[in-house]
């Protein structure tokens, strides 16, 4: 995608993106990512624009759980490149090793990246997927060249076998050579006791005045003549083959390199896209690293027009940015290091021009932040459309224009033969010229320079032709034309940079839906003016702008207190909106703590149920196995003697009972209330029939006692083989097999001394009954300490299920050891609020009354 297209050449450096583009530029990893960053502008396509900002949205997010991108390039790493597109040419060793760096380092980034996953990085991992591997190429590098540039000697079995004969002819020689310094005859001859190099060839240092004392070949003097470079005779032939081993040497290494450079100019497009990738990935790399010194964020992308900033701060005022800057400034101007270093950060303002309204007239006194308003919103613009995040809070929104103009500052040019006036309309003639839709318009003191009156119509009149073109405009301005142009037209918002009332100080902050005032005698008199003269410039005011004056400092006051009821409003819905956020998190603890309850009271009651139902098959067992020994007794007395007798039989019944009333005493009050009928292994009766089980069919007004846990209530209706029933003022539906009549047991004990031939009948009803007490109470008497306090444990759940908070535990008076376990278990207890005896009416010191928590 191209820059915008049709942005005039001033407008970026007016809105100073170019020196957002520096600091940018500084965080590139690569000279490939920096050079392209030199050229980075903004895009016209939203597409393309909303996926560089995705671009640098993922680095980011990489970037905070990764220490950074491993990647890198040597500093003249363009030169390598160029040098590389030589046919021909081998690269320099050094130059090598840093091509096979930069070429690891890619695909270590692509392999981080990777491994970040997909999910995370889609976009970043598209774009490394297009990474090929290079290994064979740096491997050969790496094993031909050392670290220092030096290629091996293992490099090739020539260059093996060269240097090594050079190293041998050069020991030879220095043994020659060191002959002459330790000779009497001459080393008296000698200058200095030294070998040293001439043109590739090694010397004496001779006195001049000796030059026929040791016969050789003079290859140069002293600047002084004093000494003279002596190659005695004895060596030249010495010197002659180490200077061709030498000329082999080079000429092998240049064969080497030349090799390992080919190498990677056959993979010419595999390179080429491994350049691509790498400066694509390092311009995203240092997008998403000043997002993170701006603590930027992608705003959203709107197709209305809107200009939507809230919480914006100017980036060049964020000091992180403003000290990139003064280090650039300092390279080309010394006493540019010797700026204040910018400690506190911008004050957030919320550029808002949402349609229907796409004119925005700021107006306010001077030095009130309005220009740097019109420039925030600006700035900010360009840097999204260029990829970048911006400064700005959360629900920040702009279009994507393509066409960007701003008239800020005085351009007046004296060359040109430009006033101020002048320049001015130059601008904006050329904009009318060269607009195109959607656009963004930035006018900052419009009309002026000139006559107000004539430079308020004209400004009107400018504004006029963008807003019906379609443009989007914000402007700003001290003529109360225009204010009132933007208070009375439609599609037109005022704003006023506010200030402190007191003092007149800048809040720099817009206050919408009012005009400013300018307040220039206010902030002439705080900037030091004598205050005379300000009293006569009061007086040369006329009445109608004293009274316009006097009509915009009571609005401004109203607006204050508005605003400032608006933020008290905002706080309490802030505040309630916590409210309801904790109300909310209190109000699923309690349901995920209900639930946890309700599962331990099942599983308590089913584990109940499962020991009574084993406890009355044992019973019944024994009833049936009693009953089977009656009979056969009363079988060997024979026909003639008399049958089982009514005593017999009723102690049998009289048995059974008692034992199943042990069991229903042991169960009562812990959700063991069964009235099951116990069943064979074919699920029939097992030889007993258990009345309740069968007792009669519930019907509408009936009360009954609900499932497992005895919960009393009233059936209102009945459908089916289900009932609805109000129990404690809840309706809850059951069906019907769970539900009992409460009443008097139907029938009587009945046994039938009839037998039938050679065998005995024997009939035991058996019925558990429901508490006699109410739910709120439980009877613990004659049980174990354990127990009851079991017994109790179960009871408090089955309380908190009921929501019952005021319970009764009955334990009787006689040693009193009941009474103490159970007031220190219910004092320890986290749900218990308080426990205490009973009054005496009710029971006294046999009976503890507690309460349960809210």
């Amino acid at each position: 995608a191209s820059p915008v297209g049709s942005m005039q050449p001033g407008t970026l450096k007016a809105l100073e993106f170019d020196r957002i583009a520096a600091v940018v530029r500084t965080l590139a990893l690569t000279p490939l990512g920096a050079a392209r960053l030199a050229n980075l502008a903004p895009r016209t396509d939203p597409r393309r624009v909303e996926t560089l900002l995705a671009q640098t949205s993922e680095a980011v997010a990489f970037l905070t759980d990764h220490a950074g991108l491993p990647l890198h390039a040597p500093a003249d790493f363009q030169t390598t490149l160029t040098a590389l597109a030589i046919e021909g040419r081998p690269l320099e060793p050094l130059r090598l090793t840093g091509l096979a760096s930069f070429l690891e380092s890619v695909e270590h980034t692509g392999l981080a990246i990777r491994r970040a996953g997909r999910t995370a990085c889609p976009l970043l991992s598209d774009l490394v997927a297009g990474i090929v591997n290079f290994d064979e190429e740096i491997g050969a590098v790496r094993r031909a060249i050392d670290p220092a540039g030096d290629v091996f000697d293992h490099a090739s079995n020539t260059l093996r076998a060269v240097r090594d004969r050079l190293r041998k002819q050069r020991a030879r020689l220095r043994g020659t050579l060191e002959s002459y310094l330790r000779g009497k005859d001459t080393a008296k001859y000698l200058q200095d006791q030294v070998i040293t190099d001439r043109n590739g060839r090694y010397v004496l240092v001779v006195r001049a005045e000796h030059r026929s004392a040791i016969p050789g070949i003079v290859h140069g003097a002293s600047s002084s003549g004093a000494s003279l470079y002596l190659e005695p005779l004895s060596t030249v032939e010495l010197n002659n083959e180490i200077v061709a081993l030498r000329e082999q040497e080079a000429e092998e290494v240049r064969r080497i390199l030349l090799e390992l450079t080919d190498a990677f100019r056959r993979r010419d497009d595999d390179l080429q896209r491994m350049l691509d990738i790498a400066t694509e990935l390092d311009i995203i790399q240092a997008r998403a690293r000043f997002s993170r010194m701006i603590d930027g964020i992608a705003p959203a992308l709107a197709t209305d027009g809107r200009l939507e900033l809230r919480g914006a701060r100017h980036p060049l005022l964020i000091p992180a940015v403003d000290g990139r800057l003064r280090d650039l400034d300092a390279e080309d101007d010394e006493d540019a290091a010797a700026r204040p270093v910018r400690t506190e950060g911008p004050v957030p303002i919320d550029l808002l021009l949402i349609p229907p309204a796409t004119v925005l007239i700021v107006s306010g006194p001077n030095t009130g932040g309005k220009t740097v308003a019109l420039k925030t919103g600006g700035l900010l613009t360009l840097m999204a459309q260029a990829g970048l995040h911006v400064p700005a809070a959360e629900g920040t929104a702009i279009t994507v224009f393509r066409t960007v103009f701003a008239d800020i500052g005085d351009d007046q040019s004296i060359e040109a033969n430009l006033s101020t006036f002048s320049s001015h309309v130059t601008n904006i003639a050329g904009m009318v010229r060269d607009l195109e839709l959607p656009s963004l318009v930035l006018l900052d003191e419009i009309g002026s320079g000139t006559d107000p009156v004539e430079g308020g119509a004209l400004g009107m009149a400018v504004i006029d032709h963008f807003r019906q073109a379609g443009a989007t405009l914000v402007a700003t301005t001290h003529y109360d034309t225009l204010k009132t142009y933007a208070s009375t037209t439609d599609g037109v918002a005022c704003a006023a940079s506010s200030f402190a009332p007191d003092t007149f100080e800048p809040t720099y902050r817009l206050v919408y839906g009012t005009p400013g005032r300018s307040l220039a005698l206010e902030i002439a008199a705080r900037l030091g003016l004598d205050s005379a003269i300000i009293g006569r410039a009061r007086e040369y005011r006329g009445a109608r702008e004293a009274q316009l004056a006097e009509h915009l400092a009571k609005m401004d006051a109203e607006l204050q207190s508005l605003e400032h009821e608006r933020r008290l409003v905002a706080r309490e819905r802030s505040q309630m909106g916590e409210d309801q956020q904790r109300m909310r998190a209190r109000e699923d603890a309690l349901k995920t703590r209900e639930e946890q309850l309700r599962k331990r009271v099942d599983e308590r009651l089913e584990e109940k149920l499962r020991d009574a139902r084993r406890e009355i098959d044992t019973v019944v067992d024994e009833v049936k196995k009693k009953a089977a020994a009656l009979v056969r007794e009363a079988e060997t007395r024979g026909p003639r003697l008399a049958p089982l007798s009514t005593g017999e039989t009723g102690g049998l019944r009289t048995e059974a009972r008692r034992s199943l009333e042990t069991l229903e005493q042991r169960f009562h009050g812990t959700g063991g209330d069964a009235a099951e009928q116990p069943r064979g292994p074919a699920g029939t009766p097992a030889g007993a029939a258990v009345a309740g089980a069968t007792g009669p069919k519930p019907k509408p007004g009936d009360r009954v006692a609900v499932g497992p846990l005895g919960l009393e209530g009233i059936v209102q209706s009945v459908f089916g083989h289900d009932a609805e029933v109000n129990v404690r003022g809840k309706r809850l539906r059951a069906a019907l097999d769970e539900l009992r009549v409460l009443g008097p047991a139907q029938g009587g004990d009945r046994a039938s001394g009839d037998r039938a031939p050679g065998a005995g009948r024997v009939s035991v009803n058996i019925q558990i009954h429901a508490r006699e007490t109410g739910f709120t109470d439980l009877n613990v008497i004659g049980c174990s300490v354990d127990e009851a306090l079991a017994r109790t444990d179960k009871f408090i759940d089955e309380a908190l299920v009921s929501e019952l908070r005021t319970l009764r535990v009955i334990h009787g008076h006689g040693t009193g050891q009941l009474r103490r376990a159970i007031g220190a278990y219910l004092q320890k207890h986290p749900l218990v609020a308080r426990a205490m005896p009973a009054p005496p009416e009710q029971g006294g010191s046999g009976v503890t009354v507690f309460e349960l928590k809210d």
